[in-house]
């Protein structure tokens, strides 16, 4: 009869651990994700601001492509673990910064999809309105982002920073 008993508690004590582990599994890719949406925020923003820099030197100092060309080279030397400074992109830069000229970029829809789709939308849309109406409908998607996440190889997974090591990261650039 105890050992019945024992048994019993046992498979609860098992289920309750299974519950727990998964609800925590899960709370620690919500918080992944939201991490690598930050992230993903936070490079756009840079981009339009880079975006924004150039094309201002372009029409007020008549900057050209090679001075595209320096700078993307100066910026990978500067930069050498980073990617995303090369001359084609600095340029999808500035035609993003001239896209989206007025606005807070950080509040737009723009901001809240990766850099890939932004390039798409400016290639193929022609105006402000098309582009965000199809931002909108990608981040409507983002619903599924948790499941996808879900569905990653472990070692993929795992490469993904914490938000402790997101926020010591932007803890120690603060100075």
């Amino acid at each position: 009869m105890d050992q019945i008993i024992s048994d019993a508690k046992q498979n609860i004590i098992s289920k309750e651990y299974k519950a727990l582990f998964q609800d925590i599994k899960k709370r620690i890719l919500s918080s992944q994700l939201k991490a690598a949406m930050t992230v993903n925020k936070e490079m756009i923003t840079l981009y339009w601001e880079i975006g924004s820099k150039v094309y201002i030197k372009q029409k007020s100092d008549g900057w050209g492509f090679k001075t595209i060309e320096k700078l993307a080279k100066d910026l990978k030397s500067a930069f050498p673990n980073m990617k995303g400074f090369s001359f084609r992109n600095l340029k999808y830069m500035v035609y993003f910064a001239k896209a989206y000229p007025d606005f807070k970029i950080r509040q737009q829809p723009v901001a809240q999809i990766p850099w890939g789709h932004n390039i798409l939308l400016l290639q193929k849309l022609e105006t402000i309105e098309e582009r965000l109406w199809y931002a909108n409908k990608l981040i409507g998607i983002s619903q599924y982002e948790t499941a996808i996440i879900e569905s990653l190889p472990d070692e993929l997974k795992r490469s993904l920073p914490s938000i402790e090591e997101i926020e010591q990261e932007l803890e120690d650039k603060k100075i």
